[in-house]
C-alpha cells in the first residue's frame, strides 16, 4: 500500500513587495503532524510562495519514491506556475524557481490542490505566516518551527 503524505502551505507578503511570511504545516499517514512558519524582509509574494514550498519540500525528507503527496496551497497562481517553465514565479525568482522544481520533479506522486481562502486550515496557516512576517520585520530572515500544542489546533 502506499503510503500518504498531506502538505498545507500559505504565503502573504505586506506590502508586495515588501514583508513575507510563508507557513506550511504536514500531516504524515500515521497523522502525525509538523509545520513551519518563516519571513524575510524586501520580499515579494512569488519569493514567499516558493519559501514556503522549498521548506515544505524539505521538511519531507527522503519517503519512499512511492509515497503520494498531496499539496494544498492557498496561493491561487501557485499550480499554474508550478506547471509553466517560465512564468512570473521563474523571472522574478530564478534561484528559488530552480530549486523547487528540483524538488518537485523528486516527486513523482505529487497532487496539487488549492485551500480555499475560506477554508480553516487556510487561516491557520495565514496567521502563523503573518507571524513570520511580523517576526521578519524585528529579528529579518526567519524561520522556527510550528510549537506542538499549536499543532493539535490544526483543523484537518
Amino acid at each position: 500500500m502506499t503510503a500518504k503524505i498531506d502538505l498545507w502551505t500559505a504565503a502573504l507578503c505586506k506590502p508586495d513587495p515588501g514583508y513575507g511570511g510563508w507557513a506550511h504545516v504536514r500531516r504524515d499517514a500515521d497523522g502525525t503532524l509538523a509545520g513551519a512558519a518563516g519571513g524575510e524582509r524586501r520580499v515579494g509574494r512569488p519569493r514567499m510562495a516558493l519559501a514556503g514550498l522549498i521548506d515544505a519540500l524539505n521538511a519531507l525528507g527522503d519517503p519512499p519514491a512511492d509515497t503520494a503527496v498531496t499539496l494544498r496551497f492557498t496561493d491561487p497562481a501557485l499550480a499554474a506556475e508550478l506547471v509553466a517553465s517560465d512564468g512570473a514565479y521563474a523571472l522574478a525568482e530564478p534561484e528559488a524557481w530552480a530549486t523547487a522544481r528540483k524538488l518537485l520533479a523528486a516527486r513523482p506522486l505529487l497532487t496539487l490542490a488549492p485551500l480555499a481562502e475560506t477554508a480553516a486550515a487556510a487561516g491557520f496557516l495565514k496567521a502563523w505566516a503573518d507571524f513570520g512576517l511580523d517576526t521578519a520585520k524585528t529579528r529579518g530572515t526567519f524561520r522556527a518551527a510550528i510549537p506542538k500544542p499549536n499543532l493539535l489546533k490544526f483543523p484537518v
